[in-house]
């Protein structure tokens, strides 16, 4: 029994988050937000574009409300 295990805590071995550019404003003209360096948009909340999610396989806007 030469060789022994070694066990670590789970959740210990976490890896850090992404970060990019410290410093970046909104890429929108005349916009002088902010960008946090975890933020991956080269936009800020109130510039960046629309994006509807897909819910099982239908855009969220095309679908039908309940009950019609």
């Amino acid at each position: 029994m030469a060789e022994s295990m070694r066990a670590a805590r789970p959740g210990r071995r976490s890896r850090r988050p992404k970060s990019f550019e410290a410093g970046r404003v909104c890429f929108r003209d005349g916009c002088t937000t902010v960008i946090s360096r975890y933020n991956r948009s080269e936009f800020c909340f109130e510039h960046r574009p629309v994006s509807y999610p897909r819910l099982r396989g239908v855009l969220a806007e095309d679908r039908e409300p309940r009950g019609a």
